[in-house]
């Protein structure tokens, strides 16, 4: 799977934003550790999510680009597949909640998607999603559980590899697993005495659970602030892999994500969707204890005004 990291790596230079490394004397004061992040926030349509659907999309044939393509997502992973279908002259199709971010919605809109809404108490993205793409012959982008779209994210780890050398331990927040699973095979590939540890919210802990008790558990609209992380469960094809290449798993509170966000915009100035803070809000909270080098991806900076005020004012 790591020839598939390199390859995308390869794949997206030129399109993906080299995203910076950014540190806090503050921070590294105050927790006695050398604390690195890795900027996604900063990435092309402010997340991660970029890198996996440019890998996958632009391996498509020239025949599965002319039919287009489908996925479904809440906010990150639609617009990336919008911009990416702009770049590459793709119709694009989204599946999206009713209840999505409205910043994350209209970003998805202006880069020319397709917008099918769903009530999540009535459906599953998953299942109508595979009606439409059944109908209309579109390829699917899922949003974590395909070997492109992983290999992509991995790219976000192997960068901050390059960029900042060894680490300790890296902390990758997780939703359906895709950064986090080929964050993980990256940094093993790439360092291996490097412990990767996935962080969810306590609200929105199946990954965790699944970890642990080595089967498959499930969460349903989870309510959580962190709306990026509210996938289901891991896929068929992340799971196996976070049990391989993933030392742990921990969560953080409501609280803690909260607080993280704030440090993040009043001590570093950097604008951070609370899916984005989860590693720090781990570090912040204690329920990890850095040592020596520690790496935090911040996967994404998407978040709306109304969300950003509540945090802000509380």
């Amino acid at each position: 799977m790591f020839e598939h990291i390199l390859a995308a790596k390869k794949r997206l230079q030129g399109y993906v934003n080299v995203t910076p490394i950014m540190t806090s004397r503050t921070l590294n004061r105050r927790v006695g550790a050398e604390i690195y992040f890795k900027c996604e926030n900063l990435q092309r349509i402010g997340a991660f999510k970029f890198r996996g659907a440019f890998n996958s999309i632009s391996k498509l044939s020239k025949v599965e680009k002319a039919l287009g393509v489908i996925t479904y997502s809440s906010g990150n992973h639609a617009q990336a597949v919008a911009l990416v279908g702009q770049m590459l002259d793709v119709q694009t199709t989204i599946v999206m909640p009713n209840n999505a971010p409205e910043t994350k919605r209209a970003a998805t809109e202006d880069y020319g998607a397709t917008i099918v809404d769903y009530d999540p108490e009535d459906t599953t993205r998953e299942a109508l999603s595979e009606s439409l793409r059944a109908k209309n012959g579109f390829t699917m982008i899922p949003p974590f559980d395909h070997l492109d779209v992983i290999a992509g994210q991995g790219t976000a780890a192997l960068e901050m590899f390059d960029q900042v050398g060894h680490l300790d331990i890296l902390l990758v927040p997780c939703g359906g697993g895709g950064l986090l699973s080929g964050s993980a095979i990256a940094a093993k590939n790439m360092d291996p005495d490097c412990r990767v540890i996935g962080i969810e919210p306590e609200l929105a802990d199946d990954a965790t659970k699944s970890f642990y008790t080595k089967r498959l558990h499930r969460v349903k609209n989870p309510p959580t602030i962190a709306d990026g992380t509210r996938t289901p469960s891991l896929g068929k094809i992340t799971f196996p892999l976070v049990l391989e290449y993933v030392d742990d798993m921990k969560t953080v509170s409501e609280a803690a994500i909260i607080e993280a966000v704030k440090f993040l915009f009043y001590r570093m100035k950097l604008v951070v969707e609370p899916s984005g803070a989860l590693g720090l809000a781990a570090i912040l909270s204690r329920n990890v204890i850095p040592k020596g080098r520690a790496g935090i991806i911040i996967s994404g900076g998407n978040i709306d005004s109304a969300t950003m005020t509540m945090i802000l004012n509380s």
